[in-house]
């Protein structure tokens, strides 16, 4: 009776598929997990066991009556494949990723047609995401229909900030439509809240910045495991700098745009979602790893730009706080990027941060990721995140030993 675990994106399938946890108060077990990324380009399909050895490592079609255009398409692939990778699986429950809940999912929910109505109408809050995440999750349904299937949301573990970390200065009747920040990545911080709890319980109870920096990039002030604040606000825009989206701007600049460029709102988002951060600020690539390895002094000053914003807003997450006790870097740069760590923590010196350059280039190995010094004030850890887990414990609470169905 396994848990079958969806992030379906605009260009990629992550999945992941574990056992039911075999007593209580302990974790679904991981037993495959993969992506299918390129879609609509070049599919690539990579899918490893538990032990991280490869099941699969292939590209796949991609003309013709079998060409892997969408989420759709790579969900058929997936579909197919399991019986191979995982003889027998019975799928008994499908978690599934979705970026924005709004104000009213503050939790996660199983999926019936009314919910998905009522998540049909937040695309427009996070028009990179969302759709993609819907069409993977109808896909499912229409594969697996007597299967339960749950929807796990990114902005749900930012539902209790206080009004003054939850609005925006504008006419109370916006925030009562429902603008206001909701924050994002909240699977993520979730489940670094947990992990820290199993390694620093004393952290776990302070005052905490987790820095979940990847091609999507953002900070959460964590107050005894709760959030208190986020780097994003409205939609997935604010904040830091990404790979293809601005992070923090001057709304004038927008109307700026509009009146000067003639941009509408169809070129306006294409611009902030796809054209601007990293990739559009050094004009060679919006991964961190390319801008590394260039010669080009855009690209440097790209970096500098992206540091130069993760120590300010970190600043303004600590002041949200009233201090610092920990700070936490995960995700894709953050768990690989000693460069970026060593700069970053460098520019938080002033908070008491006191870096172990050693453990830091070894990505805090042996040591719980540990990598600020025994004099720091606060303590720097790196810890990897897991989503997808995050996902599967929650399904697990939600559904219990329900029906499946073999694939």
């Amino acid at each position: 009776m396994s848990l079958l675990i969806l992030n379906a994106g605009s260009s990629s399938l992550k999945f992941a598929l574990y056992d039911r946890a075999p007593a209580a108060k302990t974790d679904p077990i991981p037993l495959l997990a993969g992506q299918i990324d390129g879609l609509g380009s070049h599919p690539h399909l990579r899918v490893t066991d538990a032990q991280g050895i490869d099941r699969q490592d292939a590209p796949l079609h991609s003309q013709g009556a079998h060409a892997v255009r969408d989420a759709g398409d790579a969900l058929e692939v997936l579909f197919a494949g399991l019986p191979e990778w995982r003889p027998g699986t019975v799928v008994s429950g499908i978690g599934h990723r979705v970026v924005h809940g709004g104000v009213e999912f503050a939790a996660p929910v199983l999926i019936d047609d009314a919910v998905l109505a009522r998540l049909d109408a937040l695309s427009q809050l996070a028009p990179l995401h969302q759709p993609f995440n819907l069409a993977g999750i109808r896909a499912a349904r229409r594969r697996f229909p007597g299967v339960p299937q749950a929807a796990c949301f990114d902005t749900a573990f930012h539902r209790g900030h206080a009004f003054v970390h939850d609005t925006f200065a504008l006419p109370r009747e916006y925030f009562e439509a429902g603008v206001r920040r909701y924050g994002f990545h909240g699977l993520s911080y979730e489940f670094i809240a947990s992990r820290l709890h199993e390694i620093d319980p004393a952290a776990a109870g302070g005052r905490a910045v987790v820095a979940h920096l990847g091609s999507g990039a953002s900070l959460c002030a964590m107050r005894e495991g709760a959030s208190v604040a986020s780097s994003m606000g409205f939609t997935a825009l604010d904040g830091l700098p990404m790979g293809t989206r601005p992070g923090h701007i001057d709304p004038g600049v927008l109307l700026w745009l509009m009146t000067e460029r003639g941009m509408d709102a169809a070129a306006i988002t294409e611009l902030l979602y796809k054209r601007s951060g990293l990739k559009g600020l050094s004009g060679v690539s919006a991964d961190m790893r390319d801008l590394h390895a260039s010669d080009r002094p855009e690209a440097a000053r790209a970096i500098d730009y992206f540091v130069g914003q993760l120590c300010q807003q970190t600043g303004a997450m600590a002041a949200a706080l009233g201090g610092l006790d920990t700070l936490v870097f995960t995700a894709g740069i953050g768990e690989h990027d000693a460069t970026v760590r060593a700069r970053t923590m460098a520019g938080l010196r002033f908070l008491g941060v006191q870096a172990d350059p050693a453990a830091n280039e070894r990505h805090g190995a042996g040591s719980d990721g540990l990598i600020s010094s025994a004099g720091s004030a606060v303590r720097v850890r790196v810890i990897p995140t897991n989503e997808e887990l995050m996902i599967a414990r929650h399904l697990e609470s939600m559904t219990g030993a329900a029906p499946g169905c073999s694939d």
